[in-house]
């Protein structure tokens, strides 16, 4: 028969066993180093960037850096609206390795199938239009490919540093920094990721250009009702372990993109779109597909089933009144002394995928209340996003949601 410490301590090993674990194997990672004699080098990728603008600033950057990189050549990719000004920011870098495309509507797949058919080389490196790459990335994207077996290349991404943060910038990064803890981890145990970031991500073109995958990634449907244009980064993913190659996260400081997210209250909004994406990933994952439980069990454990736990005040309160209730009867001072422990254990499990960060900034420290608070606040978020599964909207974007309609499309009764 269970008796409340029974319960209390199901609960502790089930919620803190990943986290000592992936404590380790985040700091014993190691990345994969270039060969000194590798078979694939830069002019073996083509860089796709998918975009809504035309001649912004971050564009520019973005271009910018990634042709520091010398790859074979870059294809962007907008909507019919901003072909002319895209146009006229690849002409005013003055390279012939830019090549621009479109299509009617703001939708990444689409825009995304509009370019893989032009990919000429060997690795194809999908990218964000407001990423900077450090000039040797591709060097050590490419490093895992060594393997025949390895099939996609993620890398280490982090916020850029704004000359005078706010909070939602020091949230921002945060969300990153944990992101970068938790797939280094579960890389290092068993080669899982729940989703390898289209912020800059490499994969073998031949993969892309799979007439299989075409129709995959441009006919995936939600719930059976709904043609799913969203999410795109999240179905690459699973397409690799369903089909049986490996995937990599070089994290390193050679691999390491600087990106943007919101730095205002739209940084909520990014939010629940990210945790919308995980729920419906995820729940493929673990309850449609099923693959992660034989190939990748500690990532199941660790990445996919934490999205089914309950928000996280809930989770401490329910520990807090379980060890309490479970040691109400031992003498004054262990009791005192036990919860004292519990609740300091508690704080500083929520610090140590955040380390990396404090360590950088040590100034951060003085916002650590407010990322506890986010981080209960975060289950409403998540509670908000399972309930409306079926929004794909930004909301966050200036002209991303303009085609929102075709981000998630009703299936008539013809087409089922």
């Amino acid at each position: 028969m269970f008796s409340y410490a029974h319960v209390f301590l199901c609960l502790w090993l089930y919620r803190y066993l990943r986290v000592i674990v992936n404590c380790i194997a985040h700091w014993t990672f190691r990345p994969i180093p270039p060969p000194d004699d590798p078979s694939l080098t830069a002019q073996d990728v083509t860089v796709i960037i998918p975009t809504l603008s035309g001649q912004s600033l971050e564009l520019r950057q973005t271009v910018e850096t990634c042709l520091r990189a010398e790859p074979f050549e870059i294809l962007l990719v907008t909507i019919d609206a901003h072909l002319k000004p895209c146009a006229e920011l690849a002409r005013s870098l003055s390279s012939t390795r830019i090549r621009v495309f479109s299509v009617p509507h703001a939708n990444k797949r689409q825009q995304m199938c509009r370019a893989i058919p032009e990919v000429a080389t060997k690795i194809t490196v999908l990218a964000d239009d407001d990423v900077t790459w450090p000039r040797h990335i591709l060097r050590w994207i490419l490093a895992p490919f060594e393997r025949a077996d390895m099939g996609g290349v993620g890398t280490c991404q982090r916020l850029h540093r704004a000359e005078k943060p706010n909070v939602w910038n020091f949230l921002g990064a945060l969300y990153l920094e944990r992101r970068n803890f938790e797939i280094s981890a579960t890389t290092h145990i068993d080669g899982g990721i729940s989703c390898l970031s289209g912020r800059t991500v490499a994969y073998r073109t031949h993969i892309l250009q799979d007439p299989a995958f075409t129709y995959g990634f441009t006919h995936e449907y939600w719930l059976h009702r709904y043609q799913l244009n969203a999410d795109d980064d999240n179905f690459i993913t699973r397409w690799m372990v369903s089909h049986g190659w490996k995937t990599y996260v070089q994290y390193c400081k050679e691999a390491e993109l600087r990106t943007t997210l919101e730095g205002n209250p739209k940084f909520l909004r990014q939010c629940l779109r990210w945790s919308r994406s995980n729920w419906r990933s995820n729940l493929r994952s673990m309850l449609w597909e099923q693959r992660i439980w034989r190939q990748q069990p500690w990532s199941a454990y660790a990445l996919y089933l934490a999205t089914l736990n309950p928000p996280a005040l809930v989770f401490d309160v329910a520990m807090l009144i379980l060890a309490h209730v479970a040691m109400r009867y031992w003498p004054a001072e262990q009791y005192m002394w036990s919860m004292v422990l519990l609740g300091c254990w508690m704080l500083i499990s929520k610090v140590l995928k955040l380390l990396g960060h404090f360590i950088r900034y040590p100034e951060d420290t003085l916002l650590l209340p407010v990322s506890i608070f986010f981080g209960y606040f975060h289950g409403l978020i998540k509670a908000y996003a399972f309930c409306t599964l079926n929004v794909t909207a930004w909301g966050s974007r200036e002209g991303a949601d303009t085609d929102d309609a075709y981000r998630m499309i009703r299936r008539s009764e013809w087409d089922k």
